[in-house]
């Protein structure tokens, strides 16, 4: 009971302090009060009890607590921005010329355009003394770009002892530069020719970069030199290539066929991707070899059979998703236009039209998935292309026991075949297009091992059966169907192969004009 009269009284105390009128008035004075002149308790009441001067009382008025209010801080009037380099505005204004246009990228000029319109410093590489250290050893890389196969005089780099007198100089020069690293940049990514400009065989997109990515990474680069390099594939073989390159030039000129051989190979490694795997099939078509590569050492290596020239093999990339155990054969239209139609619907000098050619090669023929009875159609007027061709696993099935599906716009696969006597041949482009393997059990051993841990055993009891099996693999492995014409050893010895599809020449005379020599 105490404790509650003292707390009471502490508590009159505090109301009396808050709200006592100013000194030398009456305590009821400026006050509240009921009707019957009590003091009212402010809580109670539903407006504001006046202020000191006898005010309406203002929110502020209200708190029991009224600190001054802070002083706002003075508003300091921020500097003017400093103004562009002279020589980066020039830079800026040289960029909207329209001739520009047709001597560099859409996307290099929309790089530069972003870049110089951000850049808030001096220029990247010219100063008023000429070109900057770092410039002038990025212009002695790019001026060395044919030892990576790469043509200098296309990249048209400014000479690294310009020293222009005029603000108009200092940006020609800066910008040339820069546009000369842009397009090495893509010539090194492979972005010097369109794959398909060459032929429509090659079925490849080079791994550009974005020109805004590199402008801007050469711009902070501590060694912009060094960067250039960098861009380059890291295959062992463009290496050993380039080494090649080197020797061939050094030799007095050199060759000059040797040389653009070279090249065009080097070229062709850039249209692969950036990344291969840690294990891949590697199908290299000239060679009429087919390897598996793991961590960077062959595993496997094996004769094949290639397109001939007339159903060529696409070079491309995919991925080997199933492996097929006694598969079907379905006749793809090159074969069914080729070796049935005459059969079917014009007879030979010796024989009339006749199903007799299904019969002898046991095919079967489907419409829309459905069975049909051969000797129902009348196949000198029928649409070939409507109906489906099959042959039914067994002996004599062209796929022979094993097919490797890697889905792909060519219908293009790797499989056994019944025709083992044509891998005695010294030409191996005997296909419709498709890859006959010699030996392909062991590769089916080999990739049903790494998937799934099968034994070999497992392999060959499939095969026994005789039924038809699809295994798909839990993790697809990369295949690449390759065309390069030169290979080289560790040693540094050449191997070269065979121009089957004439796409060496064909390359060389988009590279080189009038010069080519392959």
């Amino acid at each position: 009971m105490a404790g509650r009269g003292i707390v009471a009284g502490v508590c009159a105390t505090i109301a009396v302090l808050l709200y006592a009128p100013e000194r030398g008035e009456p305590a009821t004075s400026g006050g509240l009060t009921t009707e019957n002149g009590s003091p009212q308790r402010p809580a109670d009441s539903g407006t504001a009890p006046p202020n000191a001067r006898g005010q309406p009382a203002t929110e502020k008025d209200q708190s029991p607590l009224d600190f001054p209010k802070a002083a706002e801080p003075p508003i300091v009037a921020q500097p003017p921005p400093s103004p562009a380099d002279p020589t980066v505005v020039e830079v800026r204004s040289q960029l909207t010329d329209a001739s520009l246009r047709k001597e560099a990228a859409s996307d290099d000029l929309a790089a530069l355009k972003t870049f110089y319109g951000e850049l808030t410093g001096p220029p990247l590489w010219i100063t008023t003394s000429g070109f900057s250290v770092k410039a002038q050893s990025l212009i002695k890389e790019i001026e060395q770009a044919d030892d990576w196969g790469v043509p200098a005089e296309r990249l048209d780099a400014p000479p690294a002892g310009d020293v222009p007198s005029t603000t108009d100089g200092q940006a020609v020069d800066e910008l040339k530069l820069s546009r000369a690293v842009l397009k090495y940049a893509r010539f090194a990514r492979g972005g010097r020719t369109s794959p398909r400009r060459v032929s429509v065989l090659f079925d490849q997109r080079p791994s550009l970069l974005d020109p805004k990515t590199v402008i801007r990474e050469i711009a902070a680069s501590a060694d912009p030199a060094a960067y250039l390099r960098g861009l380059h594939p890291k295959y062992e073989q463009v290496e050993r290539l380039r080494q090649a390159l080197l020797k061939a030039r050094a030799k007095g000129g050199g060759d000059e066929a040797l040389i653009q051989l070279l090249v065009v190979n080097m070229e062709r490694w850039r249209w692969m991707p950036e990344e291969l795997g840690s294990i891949y099939v590697w199908n290299n078509i000239p060679e009429f070899k087919a390897r598996v590569v793991q961590n960077g050492r062959t595993i496997y290596e094996e004769q094949i059979i290639i397109g001939k020239p007339k159903t060529p093999t696409p070079i491309f990339s995919a991925s080997i998703q199933s492996i097929v155990f006694h598969p079907e054969w379905l006749l793809p239209n090159s074969v069914v236009e080729e070796e049935l139609k005459p059969s079917l619907q014009n007879g030979t000098s010796l024989d009339e039209p006749s199903t007799g050619i299904l019969k002898q090669r046991n095919l079967k023929v489907r419409l829309k998935g459905a069975p049909v009875d051969v000797e129902t159609i009348d196949w000198t007027t029928a649409n070939l292309r409507q109906y489906t061709f099959v042959q039914p696993p067994g002996p004599g099935n062209a796929l022979g026991t094993l097919k490797f599906n890697f889905p792909n716009r060519h219908a293009v696969y790797m499989h056994d075949t019944s025709q083992r006597e044509l891998f005695s041949e010294p030409n191996g482009a005997l296909s419709h297009g498709c890859i006959r393997l010699r030996e392909p059990q062991r590769l089916a051993a080999l990739l049903l091992a790494e998937d799934k841990g099968w034994a070999a055993q497992q392999v060959s009891a499939l095969l026994t059966k005789g039924r038809t099996r699809w295994i798909r693999l839990n993790r697809p492995v990369p295949v690449y169907l390759t065309y390069f014409t030169v290979l080289v050893g560790a040693k540094g010895e050449l191997e070269r192969f065979p121009d089957v599809y004439g796409l060496d020449r064909r390359m060389g005379a988009v590279f080189f004009g009038k010069s080519n020599k392959l």
